[in-house]
């Protein structure tokens, strides 16, 4: 195997600068996406929540309309 020359060592070296640049801005940009996971699956819980209590008072209505209903 030949030694490398010094052009050959500096661009591996430049090479090697660039992928450790990547490999900081995807390590940022999948922290940035984590927490945007995390706020999503909050609000779809806090969504969940409001649906099942509007689901409980229209059927608490239902059946207060339904009793007035029969009480007529």
């Amino acid at each position: 195997m030949a030694p490398m020359d010094a052009p050959d060592i500096n661009a591996l070296a430049q090479r090697i600068t660039q992928l450790i640049d990547l490999c900081d801005q995807l390590k940022l940009q999948n922290q940035h996406l984590l927490a945007q996971e995390r706020l999503w699956r909050d609000e779809r819980v806090q969504l969940i929540e409001k649906n099942d209590l509007a689901r409980q008072k229209v059927e608490a209505m239902i059946l207060r309309l339904k009793s007035l209903e029969h009480d007529s």
